[in-house]
C-alpha cells in the first residue's frame, strides 16, 4: 500500500473487475455498504465520445459510522460517502484500488471532536485495502 497526499492505493496483479468485486467484499466485512457508483469509462464515453481506461467511483458507506457523524454534525453529509476507485493499472492484467483519506476528507470541519470517526473509517478502509 502506498500512500498519496489525500489517500492511499495499492496496484494489484488482477483485472479491474476481479478488483472492483474483490475490493467491495472486503469493505463490506469492514462494515461499509456501496451507495453509490459511478462507471466513468461509459460515462465519458456516453458524454464526450471518448475512450478511458475501465474507472470506477465507488461511494462506501458504514451506516454506523455515518450516523456518528450526521449527529454530531448534519451539514458533514456534504462530505459523505467515502470515495474508493477502481481502475486499469498501468500494466496488462492490473488493477489499482485507491481510498481517499477520511482524515483528510473530515479534517476540511476543523472539528477535533469528530477526529475519532476519521481515524477509524481509515482503519477499516487501511484493513479492506491491505487485505486484497
Amino acid at each position: 500500500m502506498s500512500e498519496i497526499t489525500y489517500g492511499f492505493k495499492k496496484t494489484l496483479s488482477l483485472p479491474v473487475e476481479e478488483a472492483d468485486k474483490a475490493v467491495r467484499k472486503e469493505l463490506k466485512k469492514e462494515g461499509f455498504g456501496i451507495l453509490t457508483e459511478i462507471d466513468v469509462r461509459a460515462t465519458l464515453k456516453e458524454k464526450l465520445d471518448v475512450d478511458f481506461r475501465p474507472y470506477k467511483i465507488l461511494g462506501a458507506c458504514n451506516p454506523p459510522l455515518a450516523h456518528q457523524a450526521l449527529t454530531s454534525e448534519t451539514d458533514i453529509g456534504l462530505l459523505l460517502p467515502c470515495n474508493v476507485v477502481v481502475y486499469e493499472g498501468p500494466e496488462e492484467g492490473t488493477s489499482v484500488v485507491a481510498v481517499l483519506d477520511p482524515k483528510v476528507q473530515l479534517g476540511v470541519t476543523g472539528r477535533d471532536d469528530i477526529d475519532h470517526l476519521a481515524e477509524e473509517v481509515r482503519a477499516r478502509m487501511e484493513r479492506a485495502l491491505a487485505a486484497l
